[in-house]
């Protein structure tokens, strides 16, 4: 052995020479998406709120919205590929575009302008959508990799963060009509023209923040090497994979009841809450004050039922919580509620709101936690499947209702609720067998290991 390499091993070992491990925080791409979905969606919650009551010519607003979510769904289909092909960044970006003209198309509603404005808002809601989910996954898992923490404890807090940012459009949105429609039930024309205008100026923001977010396209589609991915045949393979094969995965199967859950009862209070609940108490301009409650409490719950998420168990006991909560609103509204004047009629209505945004702030959360957890191998294609049900149910909704009754309504999202509930019991007990038997391999795997 030479002399220099003598005095290297003579050296101390000091802490300066150890490898440090370096950790990166990714929560700074989760605070830009969820202030830019804030910006995007606080002037579209509120306009889709309004739509039932301020467009009423031949049902032109709830025409158009189940035209939108039509759309979506049929979108959704594919979105997964298309996102694939676009990159990350560029399709959040894209997706923006389709919210913009829809604000615009407001300035003047007609249908020459709403219906194909609505099909590509169909288009451009299914890659976000599909995006966000997939992006909002990705940095979880890279977060929770970089820092060596628990993946489902990450996953949990980002959706809370997300869900409860997004929650807020429905505060700070509905509280611009409650200030600017001036003209009682009706509303009028400057009145309404001022409204949409601001609601563009957000959208803009919002589309300059998403500029700002990192990429996060997966390395290996990025592979020049890899041309086969470009061809015609690998894209239908990627397409077929995406929308059948998770119809043969037993928990798709069982989850999909509450994926299309979601949107029904997303849908009731868009188009039957605000029309026959509020509207007739309140007027339009109330609808916005109302719906800002919802809101509120719909925010504060994601963030807590976020917070509290780490795991199945947790989960489905939110989720427990979160059905009981809007189990009980439907029942009071088909037997027991009255419409009534003054100050109770009031405070009895924002109860309910208050309520039935506790519900969706569950239902967002931990719906999307439970993708991240079940589905990892195929996160773009598992959220395409939510997008799919949930928006088929949605136009569903605003389809069939100027021809039922309020009765009628209540009756079916009390049955999809039993329905969506008792599948989601199933695979949460199913789920938590399965986890705990992958955990004893991978621990029996280790032990393995360090005895060789």
């Amino acid at each position: 052995m030479d002399s220099a390499a003598s005095h290297d091993l003579e050296k101390p070992l000091l802490v300066d020479d150890l490898p440090v491990l370096k950790r990166r925080s990714h929560a700074r791409d989760v605070h830009i998406l969820s202030c830019a979905f804030l910006l995007i969606f606080l002037a579209f919650g509120a306009t889709q709120n309004l739509e039932s009551t301020l467009i009423t010519e031949k049902n032109l607003g709830t025409t158009s919205l189940g035209i939108l979510y039509l759309s979506f769904a049929f979108f959704s289909l594919v979105a997964s590929s298309v996102v694939r092909a676009l990159g990350s960044k560029n399709s959040l970006i894209l997706g923006t575009t389709g919210y913009w003209l829809f604000i615009a198309a407001h300035l003047k509603p007609t249908w020459c302008i709403m219906v194909p404005v609505s099909l590509y808002l169909g288009f451009a809601s299914a890659i976000i959508w599909v995006e966000q989910g997939t992006y909002l996954t990705a940095a979880a898992r890279s977060h929770a990799r970089d820092n060596g923490l628990h993946e489902g404890t990450i996953i949990g807090n980002f959706n809370g963060e997300f869900w409860g940012m997004f929650a807020c459009r429905q505060f700070v949105g509905n509280l611009l009509p409650l200030v600017l429609l001036r003209g009682g039930t009706e509303g009028n024309q400057s009145d309404t023209t001022l409204l949409f205008t601001v609601f563009l100026c957000s959208m803009t923001l919002g589309t300059i923040l998403m500029c700002f977010l990192n990429k996060r396209d997966d390395e290996e589609e990025k592979d020049p090497h890899n041309a086969e991915s470009l061809s015609l045949y690998a894209s239908l393979s990627s397409l077929s994979k995406s929308i059948v094969a998770p119809m043969f995965d037993v928990r798709m199967v069982l989850i999909i009841p509450l994926m299309a859950y979601t949107g029904l009862q997303q849908a009731f209070v868009w188009a039957e809450f605000t029309k026959y609940i509020v509207s007739p108490m309140l007027g339009v301009s109330g609808v916005g004050g109302a719906m800002a409650v919802y809101g509120a409490f719909d925010a504060a719950c994601s963030l807590t039922a976020g917070r509290l998420t780490s795991g199945l168990k947790s989960i489905t006991l939110i989720v427990s919580g979160g059905a009981f909560v809007q189990a009980v609103i439907f029942l009071w509204l088909l037997l027991c509620y009255s419409p009534s004047t003054g100050i109770l009629g009031t405070i009895n209505l924002l109860i309910m709101a208050a309520l039935l945004g506790i519900g969706d702030g569950v239902f967002n959360t931990q719906l999307s936690a439970l993708i991240g957890i079940f589905f990892k191998d195929d996160t773009e294609g598992a959220f395409a499947q939510l997008k799919v049900w949930q928006c088929s149910a949605v136009a569903l909704i605003f389809f069939i209702s100027p021809y039922i009754s309020l009765q009628a309504m209540l009756v079916l999202m009390l049955s999809a609720i039993c329905l969506s509930y008792a599948a989601f019991v199933y695979l949460s007990q199913q789920g938590e067998k399965a986890l705990s038997l992958q955990v004893q391999v991978q621990v029996q795997a280790q032990v393995r290991d360090v005895c060789t």
